[in-house]
């Protein structure tokens, strides 16, 4: 396959073909960044299900290869599948908790059949979510943004310090290696130039790791041991099975999602200087989302979404080229059947990953501020709706189990705070702008 942009494509930045050494290096910083995801979801996953390491390694060689044919899929964009734009695919951390609880209140097979039907709603509900677009303005994006980066620094804090009450919680090397990881990105980018500081990112992550080698935290046992080719099983858990009651969680999810893909789309579309309407794509990744998880419900996974992960790393790097995104499917590809790839990336040192996360996630919240730096947040209507959108978001981000006592069945969306501020910050934008006619019309006549 060749490296050309589309013949009919406008001569932008994010169609631009790099020589083939930095679509390779580059490629590979975006999956260092997201190699966290699928390792920490599919363990998650094989600890709660009680899974042998066999099907564990499935499953992660699965993983990777869904999240890397996404990639490609959303990079390329045939056939009105996917955006077209720098995207990689991630199992989304909701949906993983989701699936988990299906499978624990039901079984395994449910839990993937749950998803293949997830997969349906999202072509399903597309047409009517269209129409929905114009309630995400800037304000509204922003809001959302600024929410997805507090979600994943807490998220991700916690591969940092461990679990609390846990032996090692908190421990002062791991903090330490994690914001030395922070300091020696943020070191490499003001020192180098060109391409090196393009790949600060990865320097930063590479030489944590080193030091963590160096500091004894660093682990290759295992990773020679076992097969040396990973082939991902169809239906590894054998025929899924379909429960609609229990499957709706993960539907209603669904719906969220494609919130998140609305925000993540019109973020990533700006940055990368992409012309022309940007709703309009939103659809192309919301179809890719679909397909993808679709696929990757055959394999055993949960649902394969677009993740916000990779907005920081454009952003931090300025690399916009599509092709480089696509360039890190096929490294992903690669990675999902050679095992011993597979392992070694599941044993890279978890404060290290963190403090990587930690600094990439927060650049999307400069991107969220940038994004409500368009927004005259002195106007009464934008000040209560960011107001309401972060009060409702952030407070089941920074205080779990808030809405333990409410029922089950409403905790999926409060106790989601992304969904609680974009929600609630849509519709509190929604009722300012739509009353602000009225309230004019009126004025006028008296």
């Amino acid at each position: 396959m060749t490296f050309a942009p589309h013949r009919n494509a406008p001569s932008e930045p994010v169609d631009e073909v790099l020589p083939i050494k930095d679509l390779i290096l580059y490629g590979f910083q975006h999956v260092l960044v997201m190699a966290a995801s699928p390792i920490t979801a599919v363990f998650l996953v094989a600890q709660t299900l009680g899974f042998d390491s066999a099907l564990t390694v499935s499953i992660i060689s699965a993983t990777f290869l869904v999240c890397g044919l996404g990639s490609i899929l959303q990079s390329f964009g045939p056939a009105g599948l996917g955006a077209r734009l720098p995207f990689i695919m991630v199992p989304g951390g909701a949906p993983i908790a989701i699936f988990l609880a299906i499978a624990s209140q039901t079984d395994v097979q449910t839990a993937v059949g749950a998803v293949l039907l997830t997969g349906m709603f999202y072509f399903i509900a597309l047409p009517v979510f269209r129409r929905l677009l114009r309630f995400f303005p800037p304000i509204v994006v922003g809001t959302m943004l600024l929410l997805v980066a507090v979600n994943l620094v807490k998220i991700y804090g916690g591969t940092i310090t461990g679990k609390p009450g846990s032996e090692n919680f908190a421990d002062p090397v791991n903090i330490g290696l994690a914001l030395a990881t922070i300091a020696l990105t943020v070191i490499f980018s003001r020192v180098f130039t060109g391409t090196m500081q393009r790949i600060s990112v990865m320097l930063g992550l590479v030489a944590g790791t080193l030091l963590a080698a160096a500091l004894g935290r660093f682990d290759l046992s295992g990773v020679m041991q076992g097969p040396l080719i990973a082939v991902p099983q169809l239906f590894p858990f054998g025929m899924p099975k379909f429960d609609i009651i229990a499957s709706l969680p993960l539907i209603i999810f669904s719906i969220i999602s494609m919130a998140e893909a609305t925000g993540q789309t019109i973020a990533t579309a700006e940055i990368v200087e992409r012309k022309g309407e940007v709703h309009p794509i939103v659809p192309r990744t919301i179809r890719g989302d679909a397909l993808m998880s679709i696929v990757g419900g055959l394999f055993g996974t949960s649902l394969i979404i677009t993740s916000g992960e990779n907005v920081g790393i454009v952003r931090a790097t300025g690399v916009r080229s599509r092709y480089v995104t696509a360039m890190a499917g096929f490294i992903l590809v690669i990675i999902a059947l050679i095992a011993p790839v597979s392992r070694l990336a599941s044993v890279l040192p978890g404060p290290v990953v963190g403090g990587t996360a930690v600094i990439v996630f927060s650049i999307i919240g400069v991107i969220g501020i940038h994004v409500l730096s368009r927004v005259d947040l002195r106007e009464h209507g934008a000040m209560f709706t960011l107001a309401s959108g972060l009060a409702m978001g952030l407070m089941p981000i920074l205080v779990p189990g808030i809405y333990s006592q409410f029922p089950q069945w409403s905790q999926m969306i409060l106790g989601n705070g992304l969904a609680m501020g974009t929600i609630t910050a849509a519709l509190v934008n929604a009722v300012f702008q739509f009353s602000a006619p009225s309230a004019v019309n009126s004025k006028e006549h008296a």
